[in-house]
């Protein structure tokens, strides 16, 4: 399994020594309630979209299990890993434009907040939501629809998609949604995957 991960991503980025992955094996849910994670896991971080697709692809074709990682910041033990299998972290996916004229930001899924916030405020912009921890990632705010204390007057997570670049277990890419208010027809799979922490897809890029 080791060797067929470090040719997708390259050896440095597949990591085993369980020192070097203790950080990504909790989240903040309080110790008291915090789940136990597994023993034989492995910490692999992809760069782009293709990576995360084969990545998946592999896992799913071998029945192993997937954990996506954003930035760790739930309170409810979503990211930490409880059967063995591998850590997907989206850290290094961290690419994010400003459309300034449609008011859009287009982000990989491991901008963290503090950055989209940064980039937008950057571009005489205002980004309205606001969790609580700036380390928090894009991927993972729109995977939980987080809202925080904002959310009482602007809404959550949800209200502020226009579309999703996902990848499904099996591998496959997925464009959901995009700039346009209504440029599909059938099941919005899009709010399908916001929201579903992770268990239906891996968001890999969000609008």
């Amino acid at each position: 399994m080791i060797e067929a991960l470090e040719r997708i991503v390259g050896k440095e980025n597949v990591i085993t020594d369980r020192e070097k992955i203790e950080n990504y094996l909790v989240d903040e849910t309080p110790s008291i309630i915090r789940p136990k994670p597994a023993v034989k896991l492995v910490l692999v971080k992809p760069a782009n979209t293709k990576e995360v697709s084969e990545i998946l692809k592999f896992a799913n074709e071998n029945k192993i299990p997937v954990y996506p990682r954003g930035g760790g910041t739930g309170l409810a033990g979503g990211a930490i890993p409880t059967r063995d299998g591998i850590i997907l972290s989206l850290e290094r996916m961290d690419k994010i434009e400003i459309d300034k004229d449609n008011l859009m930001a287009i982000a990989e899924a491991g901008v963290t907040l503090e950055k989209l916030i940064k980039a937008a405020e950057e571009a005489d912009l205002f980004f309205p939501l606001h969790p609580g921890d700036e380390s928090a990632h894009v991927g993972g705010l729109v995977a939980t629809n987080a809202g925080g204390a904002r959310a009482v007057k602007y809404g959550v997570m949800r209200n502020y998609v226009r579309g999703l670049e996902v990848v499904l277990p099996t591998g496959e890419i997925l464009n959901l949604g995009g700039k346009l208010q209504k440029n599909n027809m059938g099941y919005d799979l899009m709010n399908l995957i916001i929201g579903s922490e992770g268990t239906l897809a891996v968001i890999t890029k969000v609008i």
